[in-house]
């Protein structure tokens, strides 16, 4: 199984400028928010996609129902998955006003939700308290404003090539290490790996239907793991595991209100763009950002109460951001 992805994966790398001019799904310049020179293919969440469909077909296929989501929540999986996909490739397509996609993601989970309402959640625990939060009717409610942040905050993460690739193969070892679909998830991280390369050389994008995509496979594990799995990670864990792109975005969000603009209008102030303007180099951008994303994660391996793994990781992260503007200001 892992060979014949491997070898699926490897074919599209291989003959990938061939397949790149006949579906002709390219990003342009327009020397504004996209920088690059030469038009880039936006086929990278399609791909992502098709694993998705070959893999869930092959793991049932082999009878292997623990390596996947069980019952509706298959069903879930995969509508929630296609929907996100198709609202990120029209707006990569028709460059979509910053509300319509929001009322799209939002349309798209209720649409879900109404025909599947195992998705719901009954109730939130939080790992440093005993008592449990339970949600009655605001479980729907809860999950819009989660998955349409979650799309967002990903979105927004995906400004800088590999970055967002890299922030999912994390998440994604986070889920094989708990033993969360771990095949599915293995299998899944050697198509991320596959479009790493290509997103290095710059000849793909994950584009909005990639960044929306990944937001619902990491949102729908998250709940699903914590509705079935007896070692599920509690509520504020997701939010460290989640932590960096979460701050930058509500960062963004406050500094764009406070400036009068559309809070998720695209702009050049993220946090990658700080960084690489002072570094002047894309590769040790990436590896910072990455780095500030996993450490929150490695303090909860050893322990650390996530209060403090949040107070800590805000501090370091509002520091680096006023250091770094006041020096490339200089």
């Amino acid at each position: 199984m892992v060979t014949f992805v491997l070898l699926f994966n490897l074919i599209i790398l291989l003959n990938f400028d061939v397949i790149s001019r006949s579906l002709n799904f390219f990003d342009k310049p327009d020397g504004k928010l996209r920088k690059h020179k030469n038009p880039v293919s936006l086929l990278g969440g399609l791909i992502i996609l098709i694993n998705i469909y070959l893999i869930t077909f092959i793991l049932n296929l082999l009878d292997l129902n623990d390596q996947i989501f069980s019952g509706q929540f298959l069903y879930i999986f995969i509508i929630l998955n296609t929907f996100f996909y198709i609202v990120g490739a029209v707006d990569d397509i028709s460059n979509l006003s910053p509300n319509l996609k929001l009322i799209l993601i939002s349309g798209s989970f209720l649409i879900t939700v109404y025909f599947f309402p195992e998705i719901k959640l009954e109730l939130i625990k939080i790992s440093f308290l005993e008592k449990n939060y339970y949600f009655n009717s605001y479980s729907i409610l809860f999950l819009l404003l989660s998955f349409s942040l979650l799309s967002n905050a990903m979105n927004m993460f995906d400004g800088i090539n590999l970055q967002l690739i890299l922030f999912s193969i994390f998440v994604f070892i986070t889920f094989i290490i708990n033993s969360f679909f771990s095949l599915f998830f293995i299998l899944l991280s050697i198509c991320l790996c596959s479009l790493g390369i290509l997103n290095y050389k710059n000849k793909i994008f994950l584009g909005d239907g990639g960044s929306y995509l990944l937001s619902s496979i990491i949102g729908c594990t998250f709940i699903y793991q914590y509705k079935y799995f007896d070692n599920y990670l509690h509520g504020d864990e997701i939010f460290i595991i989640l932590l960096i792109p979460s701050i930058d975005m509500l960062r963004l969000f406050m500094v764009r209100s406070l400036n009068k603009k559309n809070p998720f209008k695209g702009d050049l102030n993220h946090f990658h763009h700080i960084v690489n303007n002072y570094f002047k180099n894309r590769n040790l951008t990436v590896l910072l950002t990455i780095i500030m994303c996993i450490l929150p994660s490695l303090l909860m391996v050893i322990k650390v109460k996530t209060y403090y793994i949040f107070i800590i990781s805000v501090i370091v992260y509002t520091s680096l951001i006023t250091s770094l503007k006041k020096k490339n200001i200089k």
